[in-house]
Order: C-alpha cells, then structure tokens, then sequence
C-alpha cells in the first residue's frame, strides 16, 4: 500500500490534486425541509461513482454475513425493520424529488454492535445489537433510521469522500477520478472507509439529527423518540458517547437540540397521525 502510493505521489504530484480539485462542484443536495438545512456541499466525486461503488460494497457485506449466518436470521425482526423504511422513504421526497425512487433496501445483521448505517444510494443494514439491547419501540427504531437515511439524502459519504480526496490522502483516487487509473475500486475502498471506519463530521450528524427527526414525523412517528433514543444510547454507553454517535455533541446539548427540532417538526407528525 504505501509503495503503490509513493509511486502515485511521483506520478502524479500536486498538479493532478490541483486538477481534481479544479473539477469540484458546489451543490445544495437536498431542500431545506422544515428543519431548515440550507448548506452546500463541495463535492469532487459524481453521486453515479459513489453509487455504484456502494452498491458493490453492499452486496460484498450482505454476501458476508450470509456466509457467516448471520443475515437476516429473525424474519419478525427483517419485517419490522422494512416496514419502517417503507414508510420512511416516501418523506424522504420532501428533501429530494429523486430519492423515493431509488433502489432502496435494508437488511438485518446478527451481531452485538449498536449500529446501523446507510451506504449512498439508499443500502441500509440495521444490527441486532441495537435493537436488542436498547429495547427500541418503533418510534425510536424510526429516530436511528430517519438518521441513517438523512446522510444518504444529503449525501455525505460523497461528501466525505470527497474532503479525503481534496487532502490529498488518497492521490490514487484521485488519478481514478480523472481517467488516470482503476477508479471503481479505489472509490470502492473510500465507499468502505465512510461508512465503516471514518466517523462524519459534528456538522454531518447535527444535520442527519434535524432531517431525521423530520423524517420519522412526516411518516408518523413521534419524533419525541429521538431523544429517548439518545437517552437510552448514553445510559448504555455509561454516559459516554456509543460508537454510533461518537463525534456527537454533550449528551445535554443533543438532547436539547433533539427537543427542539421534535418541537418544530411535530405538527407534520400530527398531520401524519391524522391522514
């Protein structure tokens, strides 16, 4: 690995970063909604790369857990989770036009972790671990999907991608992006780090919070269960930050961040309730 990229790096030295970066692009990736998230984003890396890059890591991960038993081994579990999705996803259109129809899909993993995730392009894996130990009502299973899915609808896997690219952490990348090497499974190998080992900005998960909260509302679900859902994750964690949220805000502050955008956000859930 570092012999490849020193031979990268005499390849292609700081003019090819000043090329990749010459070719960004400023984009608003979703529509405020009620909660209000206006920023824009710089991305280096088309959304068609990213997606089809996770795509493929998806199906390795899924391939994975099948080999190893441990894939959707619940069927009441797979059922409650999908339908939870399912009502999610068509809110999600109150943030992008597109987004309902993308090629959605969510699996249960059997394992001990309290996580979940969603890869760009709508691939979600909920692990049992989560569900289990922190005891979660639909509502509060809803708060940790509606988060999950607003970092897919603001795409920032991508976006996260792309900050890794402009470093110049990953030259090999960005030789890939410009026609220069095997793109696919460089961007392949970003696609895993995002979503497995490189945690997202406070300002991604300040953003997944407010969108999520709203998501779960606008698909009737009280969005009140966000915060019993942070209070749950502290009192496991010892008052610590759990590894899902651990570049979140104090435990007080989130809580009355969570409160608030619940506030905002609740005549969309009585709307939802009513209809």
């Amino acid at each position: 690995m570092h012999a490849t990229r020193l031979t990268l790096t005499r390849l292609f030295p700081l003019t090819l970063l000043v090329a990749a970066l010459g070719a960004c692009s400023t984009v608003a990736t979703t529509e405020p909604g009620t909660v209000g998230v206006e920023r824009k984003q710089t991305m280096l890396i088309s959304s068609e790369q990213i997606n089809q890059a996770a795509e493929e890591e998806y199906r390795k991960a899924m391939a994975q857990a099948q080999q190893q038993g441990l894939l959707n081994r619940d069927p009441a579990q797979v059922q409650r989770v999908q339908a939870i999705v399912a009502r999610l996803v068509p809110a999600t259109a109150a943030f992008r036009a597109d987004a309902p129809a993308w090629k959605w899909e969510s699996n249960v993993i059997t394992a001990q972790e309290i996580n979940a995730w969603c890869m760009p392009g709508g691939k979600i894996a909920v692990y049992t671990g989560i569900i289990e130990k922190l005891s979660l009502s639909d509502d509060e299973l809803a708060a940790i999907l509606g988060h999950e899915i607003a970092h897919a609808l603001r795409e920032h896997g991508r976006e996260q991608a792309s900050r890794e690219l402009a470093t110049g952490t990953v030259l090999g990348v960005a030789g890939g992006v410009l026609g220069l090497g095997q793109s696919g499974s460089q961007i392949a190998n970003l696609v895993t780090q995002v979503t497995f080992t490189l945690p997202h900005s406070r300002t991604d998960e300040q953003e997944a919070d407010r969108i999520g909260v709203e998501l779960a509302a606008r698909a009737g679900y009280n969005p009140q269960a966000a915060v019993t859902l942070w209070q749950k994750m502290a009192q496991n964690s010892g008052g610590g930050s759990p590894e899902f949220l651990s570049t979140h805000p104090s435990n007080e502050r989130r809580v009355a961040d969570l409160q608030n955008y619940a506030q905002q956000v609740m005549p969309l859930y009585q709307g939802a309730r009513k209809g």
